[in-house]
């Protein structure tokens, strides 16, 4: 088993102490503990995160409930979409590390939600159109260290729990950093500029809480990505499981 740093390792317990995660992280262990081995587990419970998040609901539904009780939050409808995007983006990260602890990834690659950690973000992400900067839909960083810790590669992850809102400004960032890489007249005409050192892919992840991937109109969006998830036990031609991401940056980063 892979001895986990420091910060992955706090990165772990921060998980743990989010109060409304217990549930769902104690659903996680319990997938994995009834499957053939750990190893195979951690993998297998990617595509679990779907139901999982489904499952945990009426835990939180009770969370938010006392904490409006308390005083400490006036609108629950707005309360519960930031827990079940926080959600989905923590029980990814406490996935991901479980699986580079178990060997599944690679030891020099990585995961964060905190940008100012990954070494020469900023020349990675950001586009200057005429004086202006534009910045990617950024949920988490996937990326690799060089030797000596200089940034080898980075994949740019979206996520999204519903794809109802703000679906086509996942994928605008891609288009601009397609524009800007290749010779064309709307580079020149808008004054387009980036020249980053490494190109970063840019991913999308979705568990697709209202079953909208079949909407002809996303199932195109889905194809400007460099690589889309679902983090649900299904298959489709167009977006690939969750579980098949460690694959996927191993070879990819």
């Amino acid at each position: 088993m892979l001895q986990l740093n420091n910060e992955e390792q706090k990165t772990l317990e921060s998980v743990k102490a989010t109060p409304y995660m217990a549930k769902t992280i104690a659903l996680v262990e319990d997938f994995v503990s009834r499957q053939s081995s750990q190893k195979a587990g951690y993998l297998a419970v990617f595509d679990e995160v779907f139901y999982i998040l489904n499952e945990v609901k009426t835990t939180v539904d009770s969370y938010l409930a006392e904490r409006k009780a308390q005083g400490e939050i006036k609108d629950e409808k707005q309360a519960l979409k930031s827990i079940a995007g926080n959600s989905f983006s923590l029980i990814l990260v406490y996935i991901f590390i479980k699986n580079k602890e178990l060997g599944n990834i690679r030891q020099n690659i990585f995961v964060t939600s905190q940008k100012s950690k990954v070494p020469s973000f900023k020349e990675v992400s950001i586009i200057n159109v005429d004086g202006e900067t534009q910045k990617p839909d950024c949920d988490l960083v996937i990326y690799s260290l060089n030797n000596d810790n200089t940034l080898k590669k980075c994949m740019i992850l979206s996520l999204k729990t519903s794809l109802r809102e703000r679906e086509g400004q996942t994928y605008k960032w891609k288009l601009l950093m397609e524009i800007a890489t290749s010779d064309n007249p709307i580079k020149e005409k808008y004054n387009i500029t980036y020249n980053p050192e490494k190109m970063p892919l840019v991913a999308f992840a979705t568990v697709n809480f209202y079953n909208e991937i079949n909407n002809p109109q996303h199932r195109g969006m889905f194809k400007f990505f460099d690589k889309s998830f679902i983090a649900k036990n299904i298959d489709a031609d167009f977006i690939a499981r969750m579980s098949t991401l460690p694959k996927y940056i191993n070879e990819n980063l």
